[in-house]
């Protein structure tokens, strides 16, 4: 009785535990927006008329307002930065954000780093690879964020190539490392597949690619029993 209660309990946490999870998140993400919303809202209504400002105050009490203004603000943003005026606005804005004391070196740092990452030309974390990690001989899954350069490329001698490994389970986390590019073994598996074989701790394994060299042979491209990769022969008999 007590095993047959374990394995229920344990079948229905295997249910609910994902959704209940994935809930949490949206609704942590969802309380940072409306608590941004909800800032802005009590700082414009210092400055309006005090007629509109009981209006103004309720809106922030709307369930997902914050949300659809962040997303149409966002798209509004972008639509306008398309264009030649839109761009204009932008070299000002950066222009302007760059002369405040303390604010330039948060803002610039940050600025430098998203576009690296969401720049459509660029190379960070679009491929995931092994590298030996924390000592040699022990492998673990990093994505290539780029090539060393400036000073530190002067220091290294032959090709190296840059590297962040993150941790488990929360892989906004980890560690930036500078490796040989001969030390690294590239991987076929998506970034996604990759990030969820980190966060799951080797539990949920992505499946081989049918091209690559650590796919299975298949018996019917084979019929005339070549060896496979451990040297046996397929051969009938």
């Amino acid at each position: 009785m007590g095993a047959s209660l374990r394995k229920y309990l344990v079948a229905g946490l295997l249910v609910w535990l994902p959704l209940a999870i994935t809930l949490w998140v949206l609704t942590q993400a969802l309380g940072v927006v409306n608590g941004v919303f909800g800032s802005l809202l009590s700082a414009l209504a210092l400055v309006v008329p005090a007629s509109l400002r009981d209006g103004l105050l309720e809106l922030g009490h709307v369930p997902g307002l914050g949300l659809l203004i962040l997303a149409g603000g966002l798209l509004a943003t972008g639509v306008l930065v398309a264009n030649i005026f839109g761009q204009w606005l932008l070299t000002q804005w950066d222009r302007l954000m760059s002369h405040i004391p303390i604010v330039k070196s948060i803002y610039s740092s940050v600025k430098q780093v998203s576009d690296t990452l969401f720049s459509s030309s660029g190379n960070a974390f679009r491929e995931a690879v092994l590298v030996q990690y924390p000592r040699a001989g022990s492998w673990t899954i990093a994505f290539v964020t780029g090539t060393p350069s400036g000073e530190v490329a002067c220091h290294l001698d032959g090709e190296h190539t840059s590297v962040y490994v993150p941790t488990t389970p929360n892989p906004t986390s980890g560690f930036f490392l500078i490796v040989p590019t001969a030390d690294i073994r590239p991987l076929q598996m998506t970034v996604d597949e990759a990030l969820k074989y980190i966060i799951s701790m080797g539990t949920v394994a992505p499946q081989v690619q049918p091209d690559s060299p650590c796919a299975p042979l298949d018996p019917a491209r084979n019929p005339q029993g070549s060896a496979d990769p451990q040297g046996r022969s397929n051969q009938p008999g």
